[in-house]
């Protein structure tokens, strides 16, 4: 299951962002409106009562003419509405409540999302001041005080969250189900591929942007498995990006990653490769996912005997990152390719659920250490004692070794490398964990 959405919304200078550092126990720095606005800046993980909840702050509210803004604000406050399980609307006590205040109020409760009303820079303790029974005016039920700044209140605004969270569901039991989270920039085809495969209009597409409101998730069992495909279409663009739009594309894709087993990275191959496309398929990459870079729209494209050879070479300059990650060139419009797609995810899910014995990855250690001597620094030679895996999704080795600080990166690429040639590990990503003999 995905962490349930809980979006922090709210005029400028009431302090959302000072709220959301509070919350998830780090000093971030929101930076909103600023383009190519990187992730950890705008959600993190909020855990109370031993559960985990994605925390999303939404930016200010910009009145700075009627027209103009009102338009703004809808747009911020339908794209939070449209992501969030619940909402958390942000008041000044010192300011008392103002015209914005009430203008999203009044979106929130025509949404019937559930609101609870946050009245912050209550600083002292004991009994709210008198200008606090103003909230009440706002209809969204019973305002709780915190202190963003010293924390206080926080704990009862959580409480309050929590009551309008969706139950956990039970993982269910049956058959091996391969979780894949399509994702890519907005127009890529994501919605498109989905329809291909199943048959059907699953999903509506379309250029407007929000014409997906939710991760949609389809069932497909075919000969190569049972898959759940998750479309991340969610946010569209017209003619141009914009940044609160960007900010909740990147938001819907983290936590379609969250939950998948293997992320297929959709390409427009019109267009090529875009910075966007190297952040989307960056978190996916960070998270430890099996990757698969689908090319889309591969019929749209004018093509000779070299064509696919080369736009192959541009992209693994393009996707240097993560290497181990194959292509595959799709119409999601035809079907072009769709089998070789579903046998790439498949491999690719196995890859990234693979154990290996100790046994063996020593055997592999002592082959590759004999080939190329361990680097030195200082008449001083790194050791590596023995190699073992911790974990799978993504497999994880830990080596045990004299002095960590001499196991240069490029030493860890290369036994990454030898592991890669012996046991294939295609589409997935390898993590390396250093220990130095001694260290619990």
């Amino acid at each position: 299951m995905s962490m349930p959405v809980v979006a922090i919304v709210g005029r400028p200078n009431v302090g959302k962002s000072t709220l959301f550092n509070k919350l998830i126990g780090q000093r971030v720095a929101i930076v909103n409106d600023t383009p190519g606005v990187t992730r950890d800046r705008i959600y993190g993980e909020c855990e109370w009562r031993s559960r985990k909840v994605t925390l999303v702050d939404t930016g200010g509210i910009e009145p700075y003419s009627d027209d103009v803004i009102l338009s703004q604000m809808r747009r911020q406050a339908e794209l939070a509405i449209d992501t969030a399980d619940v909402i958390v609307l942000v008041t000044d006590v010192k300011t008392g409540v103002v015209a914005t205040d009430s203008e999203v109020a009044a979106m929130l409760l025509k949404s019937g999302r559930p609101v609870v009303l946050c009245v912050n820079k209550c600083d002292g303790i004991g009994e709210p001041p008198a200008e606090f029974y103003e909230f009440y005016n706002l209809g969204l039920g019973d305002p709780i005080q915190v202190s963003s700044v010293h924390g206080h209140g926080t704990g009862d605004l959580l409480d309050a969250v929590f009551e309008h969270l969706p139950e956990e569901a039970e993982e269910e039991e049956g058959l091996e189900n391969i979780r894949v989270a399509v994702i890519g920039k907005p127009n890529a085809g994501k919605s498109s591929l989905i329809n291909q495969i199943a048959g059907e209009d699953r999903c509506i597409v379309s250029d407007i942007a929000g014409t997906t409101r939710d991760a949609i998730d389809t069932q497909i069992e075919n000969d190569y498995g049972r898959f759940t495909l998750i479309d991340t279409a969610g946010i569209r663009r017209k003619s141009r990006v914009d940044d609160e739009i960007e900010k909740y594309s990147v938001i819907r894709a983290q936590m379609a990653i969250d939950r998948s087993d293997v992320c297929v990275i959709m390409i427009d191959a019109t267009e090529g490769f875009t910075e966007q496309d190297s952040k989307v398929a960056g978190l996916a990459h960070e998270a430890g996912k099996g990757c698969v870079i689908a090319v889309n729209k591969w019929d749209a494209v004018e093509k000779d005997g070299r064509t696919m050879q080369e736009y192959r070479k541009k992209l693994e300059v393009d996707f240097s990152f993560m290497a181990y990650a194959p292509m595959v060139f799709i119409s999601a419009k035809t079907g072009q390719r769709l089998d070789q797609l579903f046998e790439l995810i498949q491999r690719v899910a196995n890859f990234n659920a693979m154990r290996i014995t100790t046994g063996m990855l020593n055997d592999v250690l002592a082959q590759a250490t004999a080939r190329v001597q361990p680097p030195t620094d200082k008449g001083k030679r790194l050791k590596i004692y023995y190699m073992t895996q911790a974990s799978t999704k993504p497999p994880t080795f830990v080596c045990f070794v004299n002095r960590a600080e001499l196991f240069h990166f490029s030493y860890q690429r290369y036994l990454e490398n030898r592991i890669r040639e012996t046991f294939g590990m295609e589409g997935t990503p390898i993590r390396f964990l250093i220990r130095e003999r001694g260290d619990k």
